[in-house]
């Protein structure tokens, strides 16, 4: 086991940011953890990683306690904060062999920056000072300090942000070969980039983890159509229910519905339908629900 969180709660002032949350990761897996703004997912990071203390509860890294050894902790754990600060005025190589240093039971091999530099795409601007690179470069020192002294797991807050579309296929994909032998949590808004990456997915709302499924059986259980249909005139929804085997219908307005249901072949059901009883199409439209639109529904604030 990589990391064991049990149970933990954090609180700033009156503010409960984090309530009793508990969960588990394991050597090899992508874990997307998402969440809201403000709900929590920082400071579960933070204190994962030792920057923040919990008021109650434990975590472990593989098999220690972060209360116990903070020092070992932090020795063990690669972490990209989420506003990833830098000391602009280095070089970059002159910033990774300052930031190896920190780590004093780590021996900086031969190539191992040069290696690092490679591997996070920093070659055509390796002879620069942080200061001068744009903001995605920049990104990739902070994904590349996380690196540099081979950490058994990562952590990592908003990893792709100021990227360009092909900087952030670059890094999905080197953070996906880290994952097949280390421990990678991830926190980012982009639901693609989970669905592209991670194997896991950790929703938390409000202080609480309120999802927790792999991505597999994620796209099993919440894999529904929704079909968009109108008749030339209005039908009854019920007759059309039973005829498709649909799990709801939804009238929109007179004549148009919308058919929910985890069938593959449920548009063929509704064309059965129409032939059936001498109606026409007018239109129809399929759309399947992903994780975005299952992270709105779970996460919709509620008044």
């Amino acid at each position: 086991m990589s990391i064991s969180v049990k149970s933990i709660s954090k609180s700033y002032g009156k503010q409960l940011a984090v309530n009793q949350v508990s969960f588990e990761i394991n050597k090899g897996e992508i874990v997307g953890f998402l969440g809201p703004n403000g709900a929590g997912k920082s400071t579960v990071m933070k204190m994962i990683t030792g920057f923040l203390e919990p008021d109650s509860g434990e975590i472990l890294v593989n098999g220690i306690s972060a209360a116990e050894n903070s020092l070992k902790i932090r020795e063990l754990i690669g972490y990209l904060p989420e506003n990833n600060p830098l000391y602009t005025d280095m070089y970059i190589k002159e910033y990774l062999e300052f930031s190896a240093g920190l780590y004093p039971n780590f021996k900086l091999k031969k190539d191992t920056i040069s290696d690092i530099i490679y591997r996070t795409g920093l070659e055509p601007e390796k002879t620069k000072k942080i200061g001068a690179l744009s903001k995605g470069y920049r990104q990739r020192v902070g994904l590349a300090q996380a690196l540099i002294h081979e950490p058994d797991v990562l952590i990592l807050d908003e990893p792709t942000t100021g990227l360009d579309p092909n900087q952030i296929v670059e890094i999905r994909e080197l953070i996906k070969n880290i994952g097949e032998n280390r421990t990678v949590m991830l926190s980012t808004h982009i639901m693609q980039e989970v669905e592209a990456i991670c194997n896991r997915i950790l929703i938390i709302n409000n202080g609480q983890i309120i999802a927790d499924n792999t991505q597999g059986n994620f796209n099993k259980e919440n894999k529904v159509n929704n079909v968009f249909v109108e008749f030339n005139t209005p039908i009854n929804p019920e007759a059309l229910r039973a005829f498709t085997g649909a799990q709801h219908i939804a009238e929109i307005s007179p004549g148009t519905y919308v058919v929910s249901s985890e069938m593959e072949a449920i548009r063929e059901k509704i064309f059965g339908f129409a032939v059936a009883n001498s109606k026409i199409i007018l239109t129809m439209k399929q759309e399947t629900t992903n994780l975005e639109s299952f992270f709105r529904t779970i996460t919709k604030p509620k008044f």
